[in-house]
């Protein structure tokens, strides 16, 4: 392992969502909402919902297989995988270990890291420092949800459920032959006293038993979120931490080419461009047809601009994302 810290560039990207669709209508037949509803306050036109048997290791499975292929690799090549998901394939182990077993490898170190809806900056970074310390050469980054399973289809549960799609993005990450291109930083954050304002309760080992019959009636096992205040935070912690990634690297609103920030919600996405000043053209979303897949929404985001053209060599691209913990982030990439 070298001393000298090595650019870390992203090589390869990739998506995939499971095929069933499930449009805001579908979702009228379920609940008291309506179509007109949920685009006014979301954004949201429509979702994908994975199939029984289907979990968040099948969809990485399947966006990491086409960043493997867009980075000239194959899985044998990968010298470490980290999955970011909040969306467990089984209690454990973690995600990494059964998207390892999809890909046909051994040998390899997995890792899942749990930072919600910032999950995949974090581990952007953690791939970041394994690439650039010369620990290893080429990392995949992956994140993966299955949401549907785990919300309230009824209309308790509508504020929470109507948001949330299953999805998966990936990237490859490897050194860098051009000091002046790659990742050039990425800056993390987190505040736990805010934790339950947005969270899922039970199951949990600090309860004996971890689930019981009465919590489930209560419904503690699906997601609660204080809107307005996860609203407040996130259209204040996500401009100040894109400011201080440009500031870091000396850049300037104005010297972005492309901003993506994670997909929430599309009103807080409009809120935080027009704090910036970020004019439409630099900004790319895709909540209407996705909504928001958490730690597998920034790598899919990307991964659509890439292969659609919307991405050119030296472009200066910003990553940003805020979830639940709280935790946010951004990262500032020179493609």
């Amino acid at each position: 392992m070298s001393n000298v810290m090595r650019q870390v560039r992203i090589s390869g990207t990739g998506m995939y969502v499971p095929p069933r669709v499930v449009k805001n209508s579908d979702l009228e037949e379920l609940m008291e909402t309506t179509d007109e509803w949920i685009r006014q306050r979301t954004g949201i036109e429509e979702r994908h919902h994975a199939d029984p048997g289907t979990g968040p290791a099948d969809l990485a499975y399947e966006s990491s297989v086409r960043a493997i292929e867009a980075a000239g690799l194959e899985p044998g090549d990968l010298d470490a995988i980290l999955v970011a998901s909040l969306s467990p394939h089984h209690d454990f182990p973690g995600v990494s270990s059964f998207l390892q077993d999809r890909l046909g490898i051994a040998g390899c170190p997995t890792l899942d890291l749990r930072a919600q809806c910032t999950g995949f900056l974090y581990a952007l970074q953690v791939g970041q420092l394994y690439v650039a310390s010369g620990l290893y050469d080429r990392v995949l980054v992956c994140g993966a949800e299955v949401h549907s399973t785990a919300l309230d289809f009824s209309t308790r549960g509508r504020d929470v459920a109507v948001i949330f799609g299953d999805g998966s993005g990936a990237v490859i990450l490897e050194p860098s032959e051009d000091a002046e291109r790659g990742i050039l930083s990425v800056h993390l954050h987190g505040q736990g006293e805010h934790a339950k304002r947005l969270w899922v309760e039970a199951p949990g080992s600090s309860f004996h038993p971890r689930i019981t019959h009465e919590m489930l009636d209560e419904g503690r096992q699906y997601p609660k979120m204080d809107g307005r205040f996860v609203f407040k935070h996130a259209v204040t912690r996500m401009p100040e931490v894109l400011h201080e990634a440009l500031d870091h690297n000396k850049c300037s609103i104005e010297d972005l080419d492309l901003c993506l920030f994670h997909q929430a919600n599309l009103r807080i996405n409009e809120y935080v461009a027009g704090q910036l000043g970020l004019p439409p053209e630099k900004v790319y979303s895709n909540i209407q047809r996705y909504g928001n897949c958490s730690a597998g929404a920034i790598p899919m985001l990307l991964d659509e601009c890439v292969r659609g053209g919307r991405v050119a060599e030296g472009d200066l691209v910003a990553m940003a994302g805020f979830g639940s913990g709280f935790t946010w982030g951004a990262a500032l990439i020179r493609w």
